[in-house]
């Protein structure tokens, strides 16, 4: 370690830990998998953390000191026709409060889990004498998709303005909630960010285990294939370069990584001829392997309030294919780490794809500015710095 990180260990040594509970989906998606990297984060700084929810989030290392796990049991008693989860996530909150003297309860997403972090403290009041301080962070579907719906609406607008802090991962994710809900809560936006780990593979095993040549161009895709994704955008790319030659007879060939079931994309894949040109992996945890063996990113979203998968791709040095959309447009530099096109224009996206294909010392200068610029801009020190910062600020002003 060099001097300037000894002196920061120093300096965070130094400041009084916190005990922080946060709450978010568990599934794959970027709002988990940037949850579980800022709570193991500040775990490794000596935060106690605490994450609550109905299952371990995806990436979280239960394993790691100062983590602990709170399962949220839910009842499905014949009362309800449907299972709540708001009711009993809200209990927990209280449980873990009182068993763990929390002083942040840090949310991702307004509903439910702001919804339940509110009632939450009004009940620990009440039993307690004490409260977490509650921060939410927004990531998008619950403004770009939920905060329209009337019966949800309001009560969205409700728990952001009742929330001791609010964040959002981008500036276009800002802009966007204050236009739907007019919203007057100070909203500071601080980046997701993605800590790479070092493949354990070497890239030249892991093509050959995908079956993939060396002199083919490896593009690679990671999302949850929501329709959001627009996937058939990413498969109708791969289809207009099928008769492109790489190199020495090599070919452009397409590796999704997937967060849920690929087989309704299958009968698109065989319409458009690329059988031979699509490697699906489904529920992959070391994706660093995968994204080391890569040539270039693809990304097609109709919607995006950041892009985690973009992010993830740029900080092992690809270049990134991508739709000038919310958050990613703040990601990616047109023209020096990716190239961005409009929403739907598939010819652009395949003849972007086509220039890096053909032009190997293009693509690993972007590539290198792609790594510069996720190290730089989208650290996990920086955004920690910002979280802590906040959480700081927010224990010393907040007064419910």
């Amino acid at each position: 370690m060099g001097t300037a990180g000894r002196i920061r260990r120093a300096k965070a040594e130094a400041v009084p830990k916190l005990s922080i509970g946060i709450t978010c989906y568990p599934s794959i998606g970027g709002s988990g998998i940037v949850a579980s990297q800022l709570g193991s984060e500040l775990a490794r700084l000596g935060h106690k953390v605490h994450f609550i929810s109905y299952e371990p989030p995806f990436r979280l290392d239960r394993k790691q000191r100062n983590v602990t796990f709170h399962r949220v049991e839910l009842n499905e008693y014949r009362l309800f026709k449907y299972p709540d989860y708001t009711l009993p996530l809200a209990v927990k909150m209280v449980e873990v409060a009182a068993r763990h003297d929390l002083d942040i309860l840090h949310v991702h997403y307004a509903v439910p889990h702001a919804t339940a972090a509110l009632l939450a403290t009004q009940i620990a009041r009440k039993q307690i004498r004490r409260a977490p301080h509650v921060i939410t962070t927004l990531h998008g579907t619950d403004i770009t998709l939920l905060a329209r719906d009337r019966s949800l609406g309001p009560i969205i607008k409700y728990s952001i303005e009742s929330s001791c802090a609010v964040t959002a991962v981008s500036r276009s994710l800002k802009k966007e909630t204050i236009q739907v809900l007019k919203t007057r809560k100070p909203i500071e936006v601080i980046y997701n960010f993605y800590r790479p780990k070092p493949p354990r593979q070497a890239r030249t095993e892991v093509r050959r285990a995908l079956r993939v040549r060396e002199s083919d161009f490896l593009l690679i895709h990671l999302s949850n294939l929501r329709p959001v994704k627009r996937l058939p955008d990413v498969l109708r790319v791969v289809a207009e370069l099928k008769n492109l030659e790489v190199g020495d007879h090599g070919k452009v060939k397409l590796l999704i990584l997937a967060g849920d079931s690929f087989a309704p994309f299958r009968p698109l894949v065989k319409r458009l001829g690329i059988e031979d040109r699509v490697i699906v992996k489904e529920n992959v945890l070391d994706i660093e392997n995968y994204l080391h063996a890569a040539d270039a990113g693809l990304y097609t979203s109709e919607k995006e309030s950041f892009g985690m998968g973009v992010l993830e791709t740029m900080s092992f040095g690809k270049p990134v294919v991508a739709t000038r959309v919310g958050g990613v447009a703040e990601i990616v530099q047109n023209k020096r780490t990716g190239f961005l096109a409009r929403l739907g224009d598939v010819k652009a996206m395949a003849a972007a794809v086509r220039r890096l294909a053909a032009d190997p010392e293009l693509a690993a200068r972007m590539g290198a500015a792609a790594r510069i610029r996720a190290e730089q801009e989208f650290s996990s020190q920086k955004s920690v710095e910002q979280y802590l910062d906040l959480y700081r600020r927010t224990i010393r002003d907040c007064r419910d």
